[in-house]
């Protein structure tokens, strides 16, 4: 999943706007111009750990936005991960009739979210150092292919 999500990002970084305009509604991408113009790290991660989020659409969105593709493949990888294993767990959990086991799963998830709610501070300035490393890196090297 995250490879193919990846793949979504670079097209949409590679071909740009009239590309993801083919595969993603008007309505949608209206619905999402914030994480465009804004680079909520946050936020991001929580909307890959939703269950059934459209993340297909997701992905396509931020390769148009600010994020490095090193942010997104934390930001995806690790949201995707635990977003699936949360809906893998809660499923069997549900199927075997194991309610005790499935709250324990839902008060550990909303734990993580509110350590993640806590650290957010410290870990958009984790982005953000990523950012700047990133688009140092990229403008040198638009430098070094100017002066061959």
């Amino acid at each position: 999943m995250t490879i193919g999500s990846y793949i979504a990002f670079a097209l949409a970084r590679t071909f740009g706007r009239p590309f993801v305009d083919r595969f993603v509604d008007k309505a949608i991408m209206n619905r999402f111009d914030y994480l465009l113009h804004h680079k909520g790290a946050f936020l991001v991660f929580l909307l890959f750990l939703i269950p059934g989020f459209p993340k297909d659409y997701l992905c396509y969105i931020l390769g148009l936005g600010h994020l490095s593709t090193m942010e997104f493949l934390v930001i995806g990888g690790t949201g995707r991960l635990f977003g699936t294993i949360l809906l893998t767990l809660g499923g069997d959990y549900i199927r075997h009739h194991q309610y005790g086991r499935f709250s324990i799963l839902v008060g550990i998830a909303l734990i993580v979210v509110f350590i993640a709610m806590a650290y957010r501070d410290k870990l958009e300035r984790l982005f953000r150092i990523w950012h700047i490393m990133d688009y140092k890196r990229r403008k040198a090297k638009r430098s070094d292919k100017k002066n061959s």
